[in-house]
């Protein structure tokens, strides 16, 4: 025997029939289809995407924008983790490793980009702190992302307790492209060197453009 749903209504059985939940059920499809069509879009970029333009303040209050950057060759974007309380061991250990490096890049005519996210207030202070005591080459420049406006845009947030961003190494050629990327879900797993400076090999050796206005 089957059962169809009854309600008390002035203690009158009402039994509705099927079709009103055939209806709402067909109401609810809209806005379970944009939810998914939302995690579609919230995706980070990817290889073959367009890097989505950007401008930081670095450590000394200049402006650093990327596709003024690209227009005179290749760029390496490193996302670090910032400040979750702690100067992270693991992007300490990532950038040595990249600056150990420099020479390879500035062969390759390539700039490297580390992006410092972290809340606004104290952020300065802190990336101050990431770099004190260490040698920073003329094509490596560290820059700010206040309250993770670039990580944010770039839908790299890592919103875990004590999290700040997804570690992440972007190559992107001189048309903006990107061509190489790596998005850690943990702390570790960076991108190497030598795979980065792969990356950068394949592209050849960049012919410099004007900047834009």
């Amino acid at each position: 025997m089957k059962f169809r749903p009854v309600f008390a209504v002035n203690r009158r059985p009402v039994t509705l029939p099927r079709r009103a939940f055939l209806l709402a059920g067909l109401a609810l499809l809209p806005v379970v289809g944009m939810s998914a069509f939302a995690r579609d879009d919230a995706k980070p970029p990817a290889v073959g995407d367009v890097a989505p333009d950007f401008q930081w303040t670095a450590l000394d209050d200049s402006k650093v924008t990327l596709s003024k950057l690209t227009a005179q060759g290749p760029v390496v974007l490193i996302l670090l983790r910032g400040f979750p309380g702690y100067q992270c061991p693991f992007c300490t250990a990532q950038v040595g490793e990249l600056v150990s490096n420099a020479s390879r890049f500035k062969e390759a005519k390539t700039q490297v980009v580390l992006v410092y996210p972290g809340p606004a207030d104290g952020l300065k202070q802190h990336a101050g702190e990431f770099v004190k005591g260490k040698t920073t080459p003329d094509n490596f420049t560290l820059v700010l992302d206040p309250d993770y406006a670039f990580t944010s845009k770039y839908n790299l947030r890592w919103n875990g307790p004590h999290e700040t961003s997804y570690p992440s190494t972007y190559v992107i050629d001189m048309k903006g492209k990107i061509v190489f990327a790596k998005i850690s879900h943990t702390h570790g797993n960076r991108a190497h060197a030598d795979a980065i400076l792969e990356a950068v090999k394949k592209l050849g050796a960049p012919t410099p453009q004007s900047p834009q206005p």
